[in-house]
């Protein structure tokens, strides 16, 4: 699954088919032939932000209908309606029949940047007054929206560059949507019995999200293990330490058995086509059967399937999502304790956690969590990570009574050592409330201790998303 792919976006732009022919002889041309250079415009702005699937003007039913059809072989992720001007009902009423209702769709009018009309009886300008004429399509075409019962049509209106950056985040939310309905998820290999709260109703996972919930065993785990050869866990073992600090307390033999471990991992995710893998990593069955968790997920950062710890779909949901709409690197973290003195608190997770945005912060160090514990490879390293600094958007995801809960707010990373032995992390603030205030709005929502986080603002983008997947939101931004 490719996560960091733009949105794909229909564009359906609708003219008046009997304006077509008006103008002819005028300095800027017919109606016809303003519109079609517009509509490039709005073209060449929007394709900025995603991959642009469209059929031209659309004037007529059958020209509505094929582009329809066409959004469907392309298999957009939203469509965005804009008016031109006045229209015909009728291509607007056939799009609006045939549309799929859960398919995200915008009804946006583009205001003009400036109006220079003073004097209708210049036939010129009067041309230009029915072509200016988006607000008057706009409103006509607002109230079948309604009469056809499309609830969740989002509805817009601005000059060229809002309208652009509202199908950004539009856009955006609809592409996470499309590609959450083709996930599969894997659990690795069942959820976490010491935390209820983090359950989901894996039939919810199916119907309300649309991912596909399978489940992996620790003996396939362990077959795959004893199948990876020497050489390739040897090759990543060299790649790992040329690239990466290692710690002296670093055991050479638990080091092979830990990348050993996830090589098989990742190879028993992929068998199954997984997106993504939810490990119960302090499963006993895991310890028992293989003596440790995987620490190096992932061992090659091309590999897109996001990997999260303790059993938590709601928590790897978060991390996955964040992953879509940034495009970038997310993580998996809890927030540890609240340092009043200095208004942070540290955050971060055991187990594991991409590492590969930034090789200077990661150090191959003991786990020092289960150094002294019973199991085969006590202590097998992992990569501490230590996230890094910037604007971070930090998101929570679970179940309350049937409906799916996003919980998010903007918190700043600060800079951080090394410092929270086996657990990569990092400390955090808040600009706007101090700490106390920022975790009661977030409790008083109802949560649990995990969430995602990724560089970047989007608080905009997850409250469309929601909106489009009708879960609840939580936004704490102030």
């Amino acid at each position: 699954m490719k996560l960091t792919r733009k949105a794909k976006i229909g564009l359906l732009f609708i003219g008046a088919e009997r304006f077509c022919p008006l103008g002819q002889g005028t300095h800027d041309g017919t109606y016809l032939e303003r519109k079609e250079k517009e509509y490039q415009d709005y073209i060449n702005k929007i394709k900025e932000y995603g991959e642009i699937v469209h059929n031209g003007m659309v004037y007529t039913r059958q020209q509505a209908e094929d582009t329809l059809r066409l959004f469907n072989q392309n298999d957009v992720d939203c469509v965005v309606a804009i008016f031109m001007s006045w229209a015909e009902d009728y291509a607007w009423i056939s799009f609006l029949k045939e549309i799929p209702n859960d398919l995200p769709l915008m009804l946006a009018s583009v205001v003009r940047d400036e109006i220079n009309i003073q004097d209708t009886n210049d036939e010129n300008q009067f041309i230009d007054f029915l072509s200016a004429g988006a607000l008057v399509g706009f409103l006509e075409a607002s109230g079948s929206v309604k009469r056809f019962k499309k609830e969740k049509v989002q509805i817009e209106i601005g000059t060229l560059d809002v309208i652009a950056e509202k199908i950004k985040v539009f856009s955006s939310a609809s592409k996470a949507r499309a590609i959450l309905r083709k996930t599969n998820i894997s659990l690795l290999s069942c959820y976490n019995e010491a935390m209820y709260s983090t359950y989901v109703d894996p039939y919810n996972v199916y119907m309300k999200i649309g991912a596909r919930l399978k489940f992996l065993s620790v003996a396939d785990l362990a077959e795959e293990v004893s199948n990876i050869p020497d050489s390739h866990t040897n090759s990543v073992i060299e790649e790992l330490s040329n690239k990466y600090k290692i710690s002296q307390s670093v055991d050479p033999e638990k080091f092979f058995a830990s990348v050993r471990a996830t090589l098989a991992m990742e190879k028993l995710a992929a068998d199954a086509d997984t997106d993504l893998l939810v490990l119960n990593d302090i499963d006993t069955t895991l310890f028992k059967h293989i003596g440790l968790r995987p620490g190096f997920t992932p061992c090659d950062p091309k590999n897109e399937t996001v990997t999260v710890p303790e059993g938590d779909i709601g928590g790897g949901l978060a991390v996955y999502i964040l992953k879509i709409l940034s495009g970038s690197h997310a993580n998996f973290i809890e927030p540890f304790y609240i340092n009043k003195t200095t208004n942070t608190f540290a955050a971060g997770h055991a187990g594991p956690n991409d590492y590969t945005e930034k090789s200077e912060n990661v150090i191959i160090a003991r786990d020092e969590r289960f150094a002294k514990s019973k199991w085969k490879y006590a202590g097998a390293p992992f990569a501490w990570y230590v996230f890094p600094e910037g604007e971070k958007t930090m998101l929570h995801i679970s179940e309350e009574n049937g409906r799916m809960k996003l919980v998010a707010t903007l918190v700043e990373c600060l800079s951080t050592k090394h410092y929270l032995a086996s657990y990569s992390h990092a400390d955090f603030t808040h600009k706007t409330l101090n700490l106390e205030e920022l975790f009661k709005k977030i409790a008083s929502a109802g949560v649990n201790q995990h969430f995602g986080i990724t560089s970047g603002n989007l608080l905009d983008e997850l409250e469309l998303f929601a909106k489009i997947m009708d879960f609840d939101f939580y936004r704490i931004d102030s």
